[in-house]
């Protein structure tokens, strides 16, 4: 496949984003992240993979700043600390470690954004459950089928997708958008 062809597959998916009404949810995901924000709760990020270094961009921009000079905000990526997720991996599960942090980290009126790209990664699953039981609500970003992350979540940002390259080609658009307007916000 040429450069020219990738691109045009990519600005296809563009397309099938806009016409996926996900702007509800992205407002919803906006309004949810900049109340907690506002009111110092935490913004608890996490996945696997690239989702992980996904979270890590995002705590990135918000913790720093996207566009605008301003105070920083609560944004956690979960995972990065490796003694903790490698400790609690080896002694407990993997599939539990996001959650652990959940419960460590995590307050009421905080947000706990799940991203996934195929949608049933079992320690974001949990991640989002135990944000749930203290009063957090949950985004998920993932691709099409939304799966059990997305049955786990408040507000699901699902794109309409099946190939993980190009849903994270989305998830950057996506996250990108909802931190210049979160920052916008506040």
């Amino acid at each position: 496949m040429t450069f020219e062809n990738y691109l045009a597959v990519g600005l296809c998916l563009v397309e099938e984003t806009r016409s996926a009404g996900l702007d509800t949810p992205v407002a919803d995901a906006i309004d949810h992240i900049a109340t907690a924000l506002s009111a110092r709760k935490p913004l608890l990020i996490c996945g696997n993979g690239g989702s992980a270094a996904d979270a890590m961009h995002i705590a990135g921009e918000l913790v720093g700043r996207f566009r605008r000079e301003r105070v920083g905000l609560k944004a956690i990526a979960l995972g990065t600390d490796a003694a903790v997720s490698t400790a609690w991996s080896n002694d407990y599960a993997f599939d539990s470690v996001f959650a652990r942090q959940v419960e460590a980290l995590g307050e009421p009126g905080g947000v706990v954004w799940g991203i996934s790209t195929g949608g049933n990664s079992e320690n974001v699953v949990r991640a989002l459950t135990a944000g749930r039981k203290i009063g957090m609500s949950g985004i998920a970003l993932t691709g099409a089928s939304g799966g059990r992350v997305g049955a786990a979540a408040d507000i699901v940002i699902a794109v309409p997708s099946a190939d993980t390259p190009r849903i994270q080609e989305i998830h950057t658009l996506v996250y990108h958008h909802i931190c210049e307007q979160v920052e916008a916000e506040l």
